[in-house]
């Protein structure tokens, strides 16, 4: 297809100078760019290709640059972009120094928040409603050049602990104030729980009245006067199809409108038109099609929710295959366990396909649920299923398990309960960027007393660190897997199982220049790069399994002979493994100035591809050799010299 109107697109600005007629080719184009750069690069497809129409929409009423816009997720933000003049990035989608696949401040003034996770939109847009409210700047009838708030949500967001809390609050809202519910009925997958099943019967049940004598019933109602009313009157020649006769929203104090249709542009733009003047919280609800305008995407829009590079022929799809992915190990060894252990339960927050959980739940359903986008609530559940005696796995992208960790203190850790936290993505997780690394799942679960924090480093391993989960009944396990496939270097060694705080020596050296203590796949590469040493420097490689407890015995061991320590690990510095042998060094009365740390820095990596991250934070071969070379020049030094600390005196003489 050429392009003729989307390369122009270089603000909203230009998007209003169209003519109406223009638009549906305008959306046309922005679909055919968006299919086709992910099929290069991969990225979040089904949704944006879903929220077209809706975003040039809402472009086209509000002006942005001024009113707020707020994402919930923010995945689906492509159409978005490229309507605020990110066209020419998108050649470089989720590639580093090219457009993000999020929303994010330091790429346009645009995006107010840089956000990932689910259920944050209506709070934040909360807040900012009521920040432009105290500062004189929010819209009113009385101030026509003030600030709209818009939060976009998903309907599997919507039912998001954090949304929830959310809406309770904007109810309380004393101006304009719109929540656009974007309803596809799906979430990555199918959402789940009642909430949908509700939305699922307000779309197609035939007992609501019509939209417009629905709308004039509403709005007859509602206290503010024959202004408001009017609008609700107009409504009713807009929408395409119903108002509830008892919203769920309205229990919250918002007004509901809708289900509109989500892609019929001029409907859009004259409900958006309309509800904008609204001086009170509203939802309008727009009813879309995930996946919208390519048979392959609509037809299955959770296998191209975030699609792999692909290629279309045809009638025919070729996903660029990879090998075997930690994810699908997974799959496969908690099936495994499943199968042999009937005691065994799993579930997933939404993230069935992407965890590996969907193999169970085929094969188990009766034990294996997905509880949609809510972190907490799963991990409780699970909780609830541990304190019956049975063995509950939750698998979760690790950079989501921090959404459930009071839950992880209170219900399981406190209570002694066997909660097994299986953690996906940990580490970093390349184009999907800072708002998805699992940088700090160690950190915050080492605190929690009794915890067992393990990691793997390939599918033998992985299967050994289940099968200890399994039979840990004495509190809260973990273990960590990176978003990355399974490397086979040590295929042709057997895997031992895995001891309570006990590490595997993977390359041994009589008399080693340094001893590298790696926590999870940074062992294997650092094998690489001891065998690259081999002529200048003598290293020794142990897998340490364990960030809680950690070996303390092998450090000893080796802090006794004056070697160096190296320990690696792709996770924070702060608060991490290294952290954690450093304790145990301190705690065992030793000099912790032999050990040497290599992990994620204290800044924020933003999307490029694993490797390019790996290399930035100093984790790629390359990296890990040069730390080895430090660690092993590292010597006992004299302390530093005393500095005389200045004193606080009394200004009164």
């Amino acid at each position: 297809m050429h392009l003729t109107i989307l390369p122009g697109i270089t603000s909203p600005v230009d998007l209003k100078a169209l003519d109406l007629d223009q638009l549906p080719k305008l959306a046309e184009e922005m679909r055919h760019a968006i299919c086709t750069q992910v099929q290069q690069t991969g990225g979040h497809l089904a949704p944006n290709l879903g929220v077209v129409e809706l975003f040039i929409a809402l472009h086209r009423v509000f002006d942005f640059g001024h009113d707020r816009l707020l994402f919930d997720v923010g995945h689906q933000c492509y159409p978005h972009k490229l309507l605020t003049g990110r066209y020419p990035m998108l050649s470089k989608l989720r590639q580093k120094d090219g457009m993000g696949g999020f929303p994010d401040p330091s790429e346009s003034d645009y995006d107010l928040f840089m956000v990932g996770h689910a259920g944050t939109a209506i709070s934040t847009a909360t807040g900012m409603a009521r920040g432009d409210t105290l500062r004189g700047e929010g819209w009113s009838p009385e101030n026509p050049g003030g600030r709209r708030t818009v939060a976009f949500v998903g309907d599997a967001s919507i039912v998001n602990g954090l949304s929830m809390e959310g809406l309770n609050h904007a109810g309380t809202l004393d101006r304009q104030f719109l929540v656009v519910l974007n309803d596809n009925g799906m979430s990555i997958s199918r959402p789940q729980g009642a909430l949908a099943s509700y939305f699922d019967r307000l779309r197609v049940s035939d007992t609501y009245r019509s939209m417009k004598k629905a709308a004039k019933g509403m709005v007859d109602g509602i206290p503010g006067g024959d202004a408001i009313r009017s609008i609700g009157h107009r409504l009713g020649e807009v929408a395409k199809d119903v108002v509830n006769e008892d919203p769920w929203f309205e229990k919250f104090g918002l007004l509901h409108v809708g289900p509109i249709d989500g892609h019929d542009i001029p409907s859009l733009i004259e409900a958006l038109a309309t509800v904008k003047d609204v001086n009170l919280p509203l939802v309008l609800h727009a009813h879309t099609i995930k996946g919208k305008g390519y048979e392959y995407t609509e037809g299955d829009a959770t296998a191209f929710h975030a699609a792999k590079p692909h290629r279309v022929t045809g009638c025919r799809v070729e996903v660029k295959s990879g090998g075997h992915s930690f994810t699908s190990a997974f799959g496969d060894a908690l099936c495994d366990l499943m199968q042999r252990d009937d005691s065994v339960t799993a579930c997933s927050a939404a993230m069935a396909d992407g965890t590996g959980v969907q193999k169970a739940i085929d094969r188990f359903p009766e034990r294996t649920w997905d509880t949609g986008i809510c972190e907490s609530h799963a991990a409780d559940m699970m909780a609830g299923m541990a304190k019956t005696g049975l063995r509950p796995f939750f698998a979760v992208y690790a950079t989501f398990m921090q959404r459930a960790f009071d839950q992880c203190f209170q219900e399981s850790s406190l209570q002694g309960l066997p909660l097994r936290l299986c953690l996906d993505r940990a580490g970093l997780v390349g184009g999907d960027g800072a708002v998805h690394h699992g940088f700090c799942d160690v950190s915050i679960l080492r605190t929690l007393p009794g915890a067992v924090l393990m990691a793997a480093i390939d599918e033998p391993s992985l299967r050994e660190a289940l099968e200890f989960m399994r039979t840990w009944d004495d509190g809260l396990t973990a273990v960590r897997y990176p978003r990355d496939d399974v490397n086979e270097m040590l295929s042709g060694t057997q895997c031992p199982p895995y001891f309570l705080g006990k590490a595997v020596c993977l390359r041994s050296e009589p008399a080693a220049d340094v001893v590298v203590l790696a926590y999870g796949v940074p062992a294997l590469t650092a094998i690489e790069a001891a065998d690259r040493l081999g002529g200048e420097l003598a290293v020794e490689v142990w897998d340490a399994r364990f960030a809680k407890p950690v070996d303390g015995d092998l450090i000893e061991r080796i802090l006794r002979s004056g070697t160096p320590i190296l320990t690696i690990e792709e996770h924070s510095l702060i608060g991490g493994f290294g952290s954690a042998v450093i304790d145990e060094a301190v705690a065992r009365g030793f000099d912790a100035s032999l050990i040497e740390r290599s992990g994620l820095p204290d800044r924020w990596i933003h999307q490029g591809s694993r490797g390019e991250q790996l290399a930035e934070a100093g984790l790629d071969l390359d990296g890990i050799t040069t730390s080895m070379r430090a660690a092993a020049g590292r010597v006992k030094s004299p302390p530093p010299p005393m500095v005389e600390v200045p004193k606080r005196t009394s200004a009164v003489q």
